[in-house]
């Protein structure tokens, strides 16, 4: 229990901080090309939900304008999804901002995605169970498919990695997320821009005995 319980939190967090201050150029230079491109804000925040239920306020560089249709309401993400902010969700450098989340102790470096707080009361008991561990910016289910998995899929092997959470395979994961990135894998859903929202345990057809 060393590792889950202290080695891994300090390592994410020196990790992260040591990323934040080597990667300030590349941050730099993204913030100002969303600057110029889409206005502000440059940063994206989003309550989302952590350990143990937690809400916390989860950051990611803006990709998206917020153009609005003839009814006054934001059009579709596929309508305000830029070039640009095509190019920063299939390199990943839109996720880079969350290196402020594992510093503060918010997130892990490896570990479940954040969901949004309105999925709470649609997990069944077995899919809340990956509230059992600090969400991540990459994970087991982000290498295996990432959002070209459904969300049954999705949720389990967010609770395969709860139940076997370790160095070997953080370190695993880790090297699996640099192909994925370098190989800009399963980036969206087919016919959506990342993934359907999730409606319930019973909408998606879970199995809850897997």
């Amino acid at each position: 229990m060393l590792y889950p319980r202290i080695l891994k939190p300090v390592s994410d967090r020196i990790f992260a901080a040591s990323g934040l201050l080597l990667l300030s150029p590349v941050l730099l230079i993204a913030a100002l090309a969303i600057r110029m491109k889409m206005g502000t804000p440059v940063v994206f925040r989003q309550t989302r939900i952590g350990r143990l239920d937690k809400p916390f306020l989860f950051l990611k560089f803006r990709s998206m304008t917020d153009e609005k249709g003839a009814d006054g309401k934001l059009l579709p993400d596929d309508k305000r999804l830029t070039p640009f902010g095509k190019f920063l969700r299939s390199s990943s450098l839109d996720e880079l901002p969350q290196l402020w989340n594992v510093a503060r102790g918010e997130m892990s470096l490896i570990g479940p995605r954040p969901l949004l707080p309105e999925y709470l009361p649609r997990y069944s008991a077995f899919e809340r169970r990956r509230h059992e561990v600090s969400p991540g910016i990459t994970g087991w289910a982000q290498v295996k498919g990432r959002n070209q998995l459904s969300w049954s899929e999705k949720f389990r092997l967010d609770v395969f990695y709860v139940d076997h959470l370790g160095l070997r395979l953080d370190l695993q994961i880790l090297w699996m997320t640099v192909c994925a990135v370098l190989g800009r894998r399963g980036i969206s859903q087919q016919g959506h821009v990342t993934m359907t929202p999730f409606l319930g345990s019973d909408v998606h057809s879970l199995d809850r005995n897997e």
